[in-house]
């Protein structure tokens, strides 16, 4: 077990003031996973449905982020749910790519998804760092 410090603090270091975001949850429409949690404001939803691909809001790099530009990593977007309070997206995708994740695994392959490590609850700072696969 490795040790793994949580970042309670994240959101509270961006100027949500003046960034109007919400949360959008990412699950594979196959597996049903749930691969990230990124967040959208209207351009990024709009272009989401312009290209039919996950289309994000970087807040720390402050601009649209446009999944898989750069790692070939594509995001199909299959189905866009909203919650009932409309403050939270579910964008239902096909990964088109070996995984979204941005880290790697130890044979330095793309990882399925994003929450890959699990928690323990007797220790909340650590996790087990190989859940199973469950992509396709």
């Amino acid at each position: 077990m490795d040790s793994l410090p949580l970042d309670f603090k994240k959101l509270g270091s961006l100027d949500w003031q003046n960034l109007d975001v919400m949360p959008v949850a990412v699950q594979d429409h196959q597996s049903h996973e749930v691969l990230m949690v990124a967040y959208v404001n209207q351009e990024a939803l709009e272009e989401s449905f312009k290209r039919n691909v996950a289309v994000f809001w970087s807040t720390s790099r402050n601009k649209l982020w446009v999944k898989g530009e750069s790692s070939g990593d594509t995001l199909i977007l299959k189905e866009v749910r909203v919650n009932c309070y409309g403050n939270s997206l579910l964008f239902i995708v096909e990964l088109l790519g070996k995984g979204m994740c941005h880290t790697k695994d130890k044979r330095n392959n793309s990882r399925f998804g994003c929450y890959y490590r699990q928690l323990n609850k007797e220790h909340l700072t650590t996790y087990v760092q190989s859940l199973p696969y469950t992509g396709n």
